[in-house]
C-alpha cells in the first residue's frame, strides 16, 4: 500500500511535465484521466484509513481534511478547465500547486510533516523580527526617496533613480540579499562621496544585523520545538516501556521483575533476525547478576538496546594462512604485514596522492605526465593487493567497511578506464573525449582517498553521512516549495520569455522573443533560457534565485514583460526559501551534527562495550561495531541524558499536552520546581 501510495503520488507530481506549458506535450485528454486515476487511488487510500481508524480519530486528523478537500478542489479545476478548453477558452489549472498536498499528508511522509511544523511554529517569533525588519527597511527607503529622488540622478542604463517609492523599496530589499551591490550605490557615490555613507549603514543594519538575528531566532525557535517534540518522545518511550513491564512482570522475593525466558521470547518477537550472539549479549547486560529474570531498571533499558546496531563482525583465518601456513608464516610474510599495518604504510601512500594531485594539475599532453599516471596506477593497486594479503578478504570487504570499499573501487574503475583510454587511442581511429573525461575525474576522485586516512576527516564525513537519510526530509520540503511556486511560475510567465539557439541573430531572438525586453539587461546578459516555460527551466530558475546572485536581473525582466507587480513573486520566493527554509536547514545542520559529532558514549553504550571485555572468551571469535540507527535516536539521547534513570515522568495525557514553554514536567516535585 505504501509503494502504491507513492507511486501515484510521483505520477501525479511528474504530470506537470506533460501538460501546458510542458517539456513533453500530452494531449489535455491523457494527463486529465491519469490525474483522475491518481485521485481515485488517493481516496481508495484514503477510505482504506477510515476503516482501520476509528470515527472520531479520523475525523479529527487534519491530514485526512487536506487531502478531501484537495481531491475535491481539483476536480472542481479538472471540469472548470475541460469545460473552458471545449469552447477554445484559456483558463489556469490553479489546482497544481495543491499536489504537494498529497505527498505531505499521507502518513508515509511524517519527516516532511515535521519539518512543516517546524515552520509554522517558528512563523509566530520571525514574524514579529520580519516587521521590524520591514520597518527599518520602509524607514531607509524613505530617507533615500528624500536624499536622492530631486537630484535628477540616472542610473548607468538612464533610467531615474531612487524617484518611485515602490521601486526604491525593491532596489533596497535586493540589496539585503547583496544581489545588486554596489550597482545600486554608484549614481549616489559617484555625486557625492558621503552617500556611501548611508548605504553602509543599511547594509550592515539590515544585511549583517538582521539576517543574523533571523538565523538567531529560527535557530532558537527550531531547537525549542525540536527539543519538545524530542522531549514527549522521550517519555512516551519511558511511558510505554513501563506498562509493559507492568503487563510482563512476576513477583519474585521482594520485587517485581520479568522472567529470563518471557524476555527472551519478547526480544524474539520485537527483534526476530537477530542473532543469537547478539541475544546472549543483550541478556548478559539486562539480567547483570545472571539471576534468571530482569528488574524493572534494566528492563527500560531494552528500547535502547535494541536502537543501538551491533554488528557481528566474524574474525576468521586468513585463506592463504590456511592454505600455505609455512609461507604465510614465514619471517618475509610476517615482516610484510608488520609494514602494511604500520602507521608509515598510510603515510607514505598520502604523500603518493599528493605527488599524483601535482601530477594531475599538469599538462596531460605531456608523455611524461602520462607515464607516470601508470606509475601512480600500479602503486595503488599493489597497496591494494598489500593490505588483501595482509587482513583477512571477507573482513576487509565487509558490509560496513565503507572506506575499504571506496578505495578499492575508484582504484579498478580508474584502471579500467585508463586501459580503455589506452586502447581506443593505439587504435587509432577514433579518440574517445568521453572516455578521456572519465579518466581524468576518475583520476580526482583518488584524491578524495586522503579521507581514509585523516581521522578527523573521517569522521565528519561518516557524521554527514548518517545524518544524511534526515537532511533528505528537508529536500521533500524545498522540492514540494519549488513544485508550487514553479506551477505559479508558469502560469504566470510561461511564454513571456522564449529561446533561441546562440546561432540565431535576429532582434527577435536577441530580446528573447518578447520586444519589452529591447535594451534591458537580462536580454544583454543573454538570460533567455531562464523561463518558466517548462517545469525544468522553472525548477532551475527557482535554484538561481535561491543562490539569490542577480536576483534583480531576473525580477526586473519578467516585470518588463508581464507587470511590476510581478516583482511581489520574487520577494515571496526570498522570504519563504532563503529566509525561513534555508535557516531552518541550517538550524537543523547544526543541530544534527552537533548532537552526532560530539554526543559522548551514552550509558547504554558503555555497558555493552564493558560486557563485550568482560565476555572476551566468549567473544574471541568476534568483533562488535556499535553504532545508533538514526539521528532521531541521537536527539533521543540528547533530552534522555536529563530525565533521572528511576523518574518515570509524567502521565500519557500531560506528555501531549507538553509544549515548548514547559520547562518541566506538568507534575512537578519539590525538587525539580527548586
Amino acid at each position: 500500500m505504501q509503494a502504491a501510495t507513492y507511486f501515484f503520488i510521483c505520477v501525479d507530481l511528474s504530470l506537470a511535465l506533460f501538460e501546458e506549458p510542458a517539456l513533453f506535450p500530452l494531449p489535455f485528454l491523457a494527463t486529465s484521466i491519469a490525474e483522475v486515476l491518481c485521485l481515485t487511488a488517493f481516496f481508495g487510500r484514503l477510505v482504506h484509513f477510515a476503516k482501520v481508524t476509528p470515527q472520531m480519530v479520523f475525523w479529527k486528523d487534519t491530514k485526512n481534511i487536506c487531502i478531501m478537500v484537495t481531491i475535491v478542489l481539483t476536480l472542481v479545476d479538472l471540469i472548470l478547465y475541460g469545460s473552458l478548453e471545449a469552447v477554445n477558452i484559456r483558463s489556469v489549472r490553479w489546482s497544481r500547486a495543491l499536489r504537494p498536498v498529497f505527498l505531505i499528508n499521507f502518513p508515509e511522509s511524517r519527516q516532511i510533516r515535521r519539518a512543516f511544523r517546524s515552520i509554522r511554529n517558528t512563523l509566530p517569533d520571525i514574524l514579529y523580527v520580519f516587521l521590524l525588519f520591514t520597518f527599518s527597511m520602509l524607514v531607509f527607503s524613505l530617507m533615500a526617496l528624500k536624499l536622492f529622488g530631486d537630484r535628477g540622478l540616472k542610473t548607468a542604463e538612464g533610467s531615474p533613480y531612487f524617484e518611485n517609492i515602490l521601486e526604491v523599496v525593491f532596489e533596497l530589499y535586493v540589496l539585503v540579499t547583496t544581489a545588486n551591490s554596489p550597482d545600486i550605490m554608484m549614481p549616489a557615490y559617484d555625486f557625492n562621496w558621503w552617500y556611501s555613507l548611508y548605504f553602509i549603514t543599511y547594509i550592515i543594519i539590515n544585511t549583517y544585523i538582521f539576517m543574523s538575528v533571523f538565523l538567531a531566532v529560527v535557530y532558537n525557535n527550531y531547537r525549542k520545538h525540536l527539543k519538545n517534540e524530542i522531549r514527549k518522545l522521550a517519555y512516551l518511550k519511558r511511558r510505554k516501556m513501563i506498562e509493559a513491564f507492568n503487563i510482563l512482570k512476576v513477583k519474585v522475593g521482594p520485587e517485581f521483575v520479568v522472567g529470563e525466558a518471557r524476555w527472551r521470547r519478547l526480544v524474539h518477537s520485537v527483534a526476530p533476525d537477530m542473532s543469537l550472539g547478539h541475544l546472549e549479549l543483550l541478556l548478559r547486560i539486562s539480567d547483570e547478576g545472571q539471576t534468571g529474570h530482569v528488574d524493572k531498571m534494566n528492563f527500560l533499558r531494552l528500547a535502547d538496546l535494541l536502537n543501538i546496531q551491533v554488528v557481528t563482525i566474524n574474525i576468521k583465518r586468513h585463506p592463504l594462512e590456511a592454505w600455505v601456513p609455512r609461507l604465510y608464516q614465514s619471517s618475509a610474510s610476517l615482516l610484510v604485514q608488520k609494514v602494511v599495518r604500520h602507521r608509515i604504510f598510510v603515510w607514505a601512500f598520502d604523500v603518493i596522492i599528493l605527488i599524483n594531485a601535482i601530477f594531475i594539475a599538469l599538462d596531460e599532453k605531456n608523455p611524461f605526465i602520462s607515464y607516470a599516471e601508470w606509475l601512480f596506477l600500479s602503486l595503488y593497486v599493489i597497496e591494494i593487493l598489500l593490505k588483501l594479503y595482509t587482513y583477512e578478504p571477507r573482513a576487509y570487504f565487509g558490509r560496513k567497511q565503507f572506506w575499504n570499499w571506496f578505495d578499492t573501487l575508484i582504484i579498478i574503475a580508474a584502471l579500467v578506464a585508463t586501459v580503455a583510454n589506452a586502447t581506443i587511442q593505439s587504435a587509432r581511429k577514433y579518440n574517445s573525449q568521453q572516455i578521456l573525461d572519465i579518466v581524468l575525474i576518475l583520476r580526482i576522485l583518488r584524491l578524495l582517498r586522503v579521507i581514509i586516512s585523516v581521522q578527523r576527516f573521517r569522521v565528519i564525513v561518516t557524521t554527514l553521512i548518517n545524518i544524511g537519510p534526515t537532511m533528505l526530509t528537508f529536500g521533500g520540503l524545498v522540492f514540494v516549495v519549488y513544485y508550487a511556486f514553479a506551477i505559479v511560475g508558469m502560469e504566470v510567465f510561461h511564454g513571456k520569455v522564449q529561446f533561441f539557439d546562440p546561432n540565431f541573430t535576429t532582434p527577435h531572438a536577441l530580446v528573447c522573443g518578447n520586444p519589452a525586453l529591447q535594451g534591458s539587461a537580462f536580454s544583454r546578459a543573454r538570460y533567455c533560457k531562464n523561463n518558466f516555460n517548462d517545469l525544468a527551466s522553472s525548477f532551475v530558475v527557482l535554484m538561481e534565485l535561491t543562490v539569490v546572485n542577480h536576483v534583480l536581473l531576473l525580477a526586473d525582466g519578467f516585470a518588463l514583460v508581464t507587470h511590476q507587480a510581478a516583482k511581489l513573486y520574487f520577494i515571496l520566493f526570498h522570504i519563504v526559501v532563503v529566509i525561513l527554509i534555508v535557516n531552518i536547514f541550517i538550524a537543523f545542520i547544526l543541530e544534527a551534527f552537533f548532537v552526532a559529532y560530539s554526543l559522548e558514549k551514552s550509558e547504554v553504550e558503555t555497558a555493552i562495550e564493558k560486557k563485550i571485555q568482560e565476555l572476551g572468551v566468549l567473544c574471541a571469535s568476534f568483533s562488535f561495531l556499535l553504532e545508533y540507527r538514526t539521528v532521531d535516536t541521537l536527539l533521543q539521547r540528547m533530552f534522555e541524558s536529563e530525565i533521572a534513570p528511576e523518574e518515570e515522568g509524567p502521565s500519557l495525557d500531560e506528555i501531549l499536552n507538553f509544549s515548548p514553554s514547559d520547562i518541566y514536567p506538568k507534575n512537578p516535585n519539590f525538587e525539580n520546581s527548586a
